[in-house]
């Protein structure tokens, strides 16, 4: 059995993502700062019938994220997909002309410095399965910058090229890495951006393989 770990664990996609995930036979990892929001998030997977355990790391912190990780492997099993996907602060999101050098420290280290993180730990563990999935999760500005979103535009583009720089090189290697765009916010009721609707989609993309970048639903105008 391999293991599907989740970097952002929360209650909207992160949850949903890993029910969908588990309820394929794969056991979850789940990732976030918070011990305690996790063990509340794993406690709901278990009661689904879902083998779930909580890793207390901070994406900020690559240290902690490479000692997560391991752990997971350690504890659970190979990690065969990694979905990177916390939520950005909203203090990443300020307008261009009022953003600082400084101000995008954090933006950089939380989409460019923790997939890299994560990725060093869960690719030879991947390479020894002879397979693996890599799935990075972002807001239309990776696509679209937006002036009023200079934090997240600059650091999820970057983390665009990251990503496909791996889809590039892995697919040899029987290893895919992919990003699914998500253009606005993740709605209950949203029809194509919902919680179990996007938890679908990304199984979706772990499954068939097709490609490198998914979009949601199409950007607006």
């Amino acid at each position: 059995m391999t293991t599907f770990a989740l970097v952002g664990a929360g209650p909207g996609l992160g949850l949903a993502a890993a029910r969908r995930f588990g309820a394929a036979g794969h056991t979850v990892a789940l990732i976030s700062r918070s011990a305690e929001h996790l063990e509340g998030l794993a406690a709901e997977l278990v009661r689904d019938g879902v083998q779930a355990r909580g890793f207390a790391a901070d994406v900020l912190d690559p240290a902690s994220l490479t000692a997560a990780l391991r752990t997971v492997a350690e504890a659970l099993g190979p990690v065969e997909i990694l979905q990177y996907s916390p939520a950005p602060r909203a203090d990443f999101m300020k307008p261009v002309l009022g953003t600082s050098a400084d101000d995008l420290e954090a933006p950089l280290a939380f989409s460019v410095k923790g997939p890299v993180t994560c990725v060093n730990a869960v690719l030879p563990g991947m390479r020894a399965l002879g397979r693996g999935t890599l799935l990075f999760v972002n807001g239309g500005t990776a696509v679209r910058p937006r002036p009023d979103r200079a934090g997240t535009s600059i650091a999820f583009a970057a983390e665009s090229a990251y990503a496909r720089m791996l889809h590039d090189t892995l697919a040899p290697e029987n290893i895919h890495a992919a990003q699914l765009i998500i253009p606005g916010a993740v709605r209950p009721d949203a029809e194509h951006s919902s919680p179990e609707v996007l938890a679908e989609r990304l199984y979706d993309i772990h499954h068939r393989r097709n490609g490198f970048r998914h979009y949601a639903e199409p950007l607006p105008d």
